[in-house]
Parts: C-alpha cells; structure tokens; sequence
C-alpha cells in the first residue's frame, strides 16, 4: 500500500476513534435513556468503522458490510449552529451536535477520496463517506422529530 494512502488511512482510524469517544463523552453526561442508547448505538457503528478500517490498512481488502447506498440529507446541520453539550442538553441539542460532528465526518472522507484518482483507495473512502452521511441522516431524523414532535393536530 503506498504511504499516502497508509497515512490518510491511519488519520481516518484516528478520527473514528475520536468520534466513539466523542459519543461516549456526550453518553457519560445526559440522563435520557432514549439518548444513551442512541448515543451507545451510534458508538458502536464507530467502532465498526474503525474496525473496517484497520482491517483494510492490514490488507484484508473488501466490502465487510460497507455499500454505497441512497441517503436522505435533511441538511439540518448545514443551517443551524451547533450546540455545546451538558448534563443539561435537550434530545435535540445532542442530535444536532452529533449531526454536526458527522457532516464534518462526511467531509472529511469526501475529501480524502477527491484525492485519489479510480481505484480500490478511492472507493473505499467513499464508502466511508457514505457511511457518515447515514449516520448524519439518522442524527437529523432524530433532531426533528425531537425538536419537531408529531402533535394530535397533524
């Protein structure tokens, strides 16, 4: 593998890592149930990534559960500012920050890619991309219909 690619992909194992902690750092602050186990959840599919990752970097090249697939992109993050977190946060500020920090995930393996002429590296790194823009989806799914709940009305 060149060095190029090894080093973007060892800045990419270093960002998962920072993500999962990121998740669990927000985990260890709000009480809601629902919250946590969103959070655990979404630190986990963290893990998976990095795991896909590493395994790449050591040669076991494939799909291991990553596809292109088709995404819905509310662009909530791209409009509104992030929010700080506390032990005081609302559902929907924690759904918020985190559509931020995978937008900004999504960006970065954009980018990454943008680099690579066709080819296997290139692939890989779009797929990563699209594996954030999932994650961001699922973030600005659960922000609107916490900040934006479904009321008797319609």
């Amino acid at each position: 593998m060149e060095k190029r690619v090894a080093d973007i992909l060892e800045i990419a194992i270093k960002r998962e890592e920072e993500a999962h902690q990121f998740y669990m750092d927000i985990h260890s602050k709000i009480t809601d149930a629902s919250v946590k186990s969103t959070l655990e959840f979404i630190a986990g599919e963290e893990k998976k990534h990095k795991a896909f990752l590493v395994d790449y970097r050591d040669g076991h090249f494939g799909d291991k559960g990553l596809r292109m697939s088709d995404v819905v992109d509310y662009k909530i993050a791209e409009y509104l500012e992030e929010p700080e977190i506390n032990e005081n946060s609302r559902p929907e500020e924690v759904y918020l920050a985190a559509s931020h920090r995978e937008f900004r995930s999504h960006h970065f393996y954009t980018e990454m890619a943008n680099l690579h002429a066709a080819g296997e590296p290139r692939e890989m790194l779009l797929k990563m991309a699209n594996e954030e823009l999932k994650h961001k989806e699922k973030m600005e799914y659960l922000y609107s219909n916490t900040a934006f709940p479904q009321t008797s009305g319609g």
